[in-house]
């Protein structure tokens, strides 16, 4: 054997290392998730993995690779974010809400957060059709809008573990609603019609407030849908003074808490 493939004979010994204290690693994630789920602990705790960070940083201390093992954990950390959202949703997040309610903010930083995927369906919409929003109101009306809100629901049935962020009156037909439900739970994010005035006030986005971009349109507006919109959230959350964290450690908490009370009801019906 030359000397090349001594070297990388060695290169395999350590890669089935790693691979094996990688795999105890993350049984190991999996314990603290199930006892978080047990105790209340918080799930995010972004202040652990600075921690984390910082001890590693000092235990390589002038290492030359320091830089590039840094690195790695940084995917380590990211794929143990994700073991924990697998290990706690297996179904979409779904946030709904009016328009300004905070859902495309919320869907970002839960993304980054859980390492979930993440789908805005305004988006979807406007990649698929080659138009704005606004576009497809003039050119066709609110109903074509409402039915390719639907096909995009459709479509996402076949996703899992994806947050999705509803457009503001995808609730209001009967069918979007039973498509969310089959895979999903629903989360309503809530405001005050003055924080979604001055939330939405500047976007020319959103054509149900053309000509009509006041408080009190948005508050009757908000009325018109309030019954429908809690009728059909698994949890509701407001936003009005928390903070990103705030909002998403609550939105994490209370799915953890429906779901535990499903699995006792099962038990019970059992």
């Amino acid at each position: 054997m030359d000397r090349i493939e001594e070297i990388r004979e060695k290169i395999g010994e350590c890669d089935d290392i790693i691979i094996e204290q990688l795999a105890v690693r993350m049984s190991h994630i999996q314990e603290i998730i199930s006892y978080k789920k047990a105790t209340g602990i918080p799930i995010l705790q972004p202040e652990q993995e600075k921690k984390q960070t910082d001890a590693l940083a000092q235990k390589l201390g002038d290492n030359e690779f320091e830089e590039e093992i840094l690195d790695i954990f940084k995917y380590i950390m990211k794929n143990s974010r994700r073991i924990q959202a697998k290990s706690l949703f297996d179904y979409n997040i779904f946030l709904i809400g009016f328009m300004g309610a905070g859902k495309s903010t919320i869907a970002g930083e839960l993304k980054d957060k859980l390492e979930m995927d993440r789908v805005e369906m305004d988006q979807m919409i406007v990649e698929k059709q080659g138009m704005s929003i606004s576009e497809i109101f003039d050119e066709y009306g609110e109903a074509y809008f409402r039915n390719l809100e639907s096909n995009t629901l459709i479509e996402l049935q076949k996703r899992k573990q994806t947050i999705v962020s509803c457009g503001g009156g995808v609730v209001m037909r009967e069918e979007n609603t039973d498509h969310m439900k089959k895979n999903g739970r629903v989360v309503l994010l809530t405001a005050k019609p003055e924080t979604i005035y001055e939330r939405v006030k500047d976007s020319d986005e959103r054509p149900i407030l053309n000509d009509h971009m006041n408080v009190e349109f948005i508050s009757s507006l908000m009325d018109k849908r309030k019954e429908r919109y809690e009728a059909v959230a698994d949890i509701t959350v407001a936003t009005d003074g928390k903070n990103v964290t705030q909002i998403c450690e609550e939105i994490i908490s209370k799915l953890i808490a429906l779901d535990n009370a499903k699995e006792e009801q099962e038990k019970t019906n059992s």
